[in-house]
């Protein structure tokens, strides 16, 4: 974790922020979103289960948990993430912690989800280790990442613009690829190594319903913590440029009238322990 330290300080600094917490809550996460049935299946929730939400972030997977009537706890290191998710699932328990040391007995779970969480952590394949750890044989895990510049949709129009236009003096501290785990080749040796068998892939067409063309850089630029630390300090021009190039790119690929239908696909990873 050491040499990923500065990483983790933003992390943890940028989503303890609740004006990025609010703002990933409103608009960033209703892509996020529409992954919460794929996860209800993934994991079989049902009463009686006990499922950890781990990185649960505003609660909206919590709340879906919830609703299969499975007794669920929720974990985030915010506080501000936290207060949004208390308010979305009432009906879950939550806790402040960190997903690389859970504060869980072992084999405590039925199943775990992590939505969006690995590529805020340090350390991803530390976290699978404690996944695997608190989840009783046979339980199921399951999680998710955005797909990257692989792929056409907003995550890589708006990185590509930060490429083609942005200041390169700009830049985040060394981190772990933040898509990387969506990826068979990275993430299949990784789960296997921490005692994981049965994995396996889909791409949830997730997406942004929006009449603005710009959103994607807005969601970035207001409700994240990687993609603030790139747009925000921007000379204007240079933000004037990605933004536009966003635009161009939404206007292009969808449609070139509102509502604007603004694919950000992620990738959906499940394993049974």
């Amino acid at each position: 974790m050491q040499k990923f330290r500065d990483f983790a300080d933003l992390e943890l600094r940028g989503w303890s922020e609740p004006e990025t917490a609010r703002a990933y809550a409103r608009d960033f996460a209703a892509a996020a979103d529409m992954c919460a049935p794929t996860f209800v299946a993934a994991v079989d929730a049902r009463p009686g289960m006990h499922v950890a939400d781990i990185c649960c972030g505003h609660g909206m997977l919590t709340k879906a948990l919830v609703a299969t009537g499975a007794r669920v706890t929720g974990v985030d290191f915010s506080a501000a993430m936290l207060e949004l998710a208390r308010e979305n699932a009432p009906g879950a328990r939550f806790v402040e912690g960190d997903a690389m040391a859970l504060d869980f007995d072992d084999d405590s779970f039925d199943a775990v989800t992590i939505g969006f969480g690995i590529p805020h952590v340090p350390e991803p394949e530390q976290v699978f280790g404690e996944v695997k750890r608190v989840l009783r044989n046979g339980g199921r895990f399951a999680y998710t990442v955005w797909h990257g510049m692989e792929m056409d949709g907003a995550f890589r129009w708006l990185f590509q613009a930060v490429q083609d236009h942005g200041d390169p003096d700009i830049a985040l501290p060394a981190a772990p690829d933040a898509n990387a785990y969506g990826s068979r080749e990275i993430a299949v040796p990784a789960l296997e190594a921490a005692g994981f068998g049965d994995i396996a892939f889909q791409t949830v067409d997730s997406m942004w319903v929006s009449s603005d063309p710009a959103a994607p850089f807005v969601f970035f630029h207001d409700g994240t913590v990687r993609g603030a630390a790139l747009l925000r300090g921007q000379p204007e021009p240079r933000k004037k440029a990605i933004r536009q190039a966003v635009v161009d790119e939404v206007m292009r690929c969808c449609g070139g009238e509102a509502p604007f239908r603004i694919p950000i696909p992620a990738a959906f990873v499940s394993a049974r322990a």
